[in-house]
């Protein structure tokens, strides 16, 4: 992308809103636009601000970060990263349901971070193949509250679009998926790129769960 990563970021206790503005404002390529105290503000200084990425805590006052995710991606104000206390919140499985681009623990090293912003930039989910998997398939075991994916959502993909949506449910990154399908990987974005807009989603992680819904498992190659 051109110019620097704007980033908001949505974080109600200071101390650690000052220490991620603090990292953030280290980093080449990387520009601070502004700060919220609470899911609200974050709404509307998205709207005002125009970031490119929002870094969200999933528990603030007001509005919560789940809410606050859903609008701003509803809006299509900007990417959602989440940030959380614990790597299997409940409140993530949300935030990824309403289209963050993955989440990150506020436990992560500084290089993390700046790394995890700089990927959701590019269009990529931020969330460890490890941790993609078992999160999944927390989120699909516990999601019998929630309705289920209709099979009749695949009915408009091709039969390449389905695989990359196989590697996208074991998590891989697109490297990984042009590894795995022997491709490019400028082939690979294209096609995940296509694959989101052909199923109404908002990020690859979303995408993910969705495979695991339905039970596609990636082939053997």
């Amino acid at each position: 992308m051109n110019g620097p990563v704007r980033v908001l970021v949505a974080e109600d206790q200071s101390a650690v809103r000052a220490g991620l503005v603090l990292i953030l404002r280290s980093a080449p390529g990387i520009e601070v636009v502004g700060e919220a105290a609470d899911g609200e503000q974050a709404v509307a200084l998205a709207r005002e601000l125009g970031p490119d990425v929002v870094l969200m805590d999933v528990q603030m006052p007001r509005l919560d970060g789940v809410s606050a995710t859903r609008r701003i991606i509803g809006e299509r104000l900007a990417d959602v990263l989440v940030l959380t206390t614990f790597d299997l919140d409940a409140y993530v499985f949300g935030a990824l349901r309403a289209g963050a681009a993955g989440f990150l623990l506020k436990s992560a090293e500084a290089r993390e971070l700046i790394e995890a912003v700089r990927t959701v930039a590019r269009g990529e989910g931020v969330v460890a193949p490890a941790v993609t998997r078992r999160l999944i398939a927390e989120f699909a075991a516990g999601s019998a509250r929630e309705p289920r994916a209709d099979p009749a959502v695949l009915d408009g993909l091709t039969r390449r679009e389905r695989e990359v949506l196989s590697c996208l449910g074991a998590g891989l990154s697109n490297a990984g998926i042009a590894e795995r399908l022997e491709m490019a990987e400028a082939t690979a974005k294209t096609h995940v790129s296509r694959l989101l807009g052909k199923l109404g989603l908002r990020s690859r992680v979303q995408a993910a769960v969705l495979a695991q819904e339905l039970g596609i498992q990636p082939s053997d190659r």
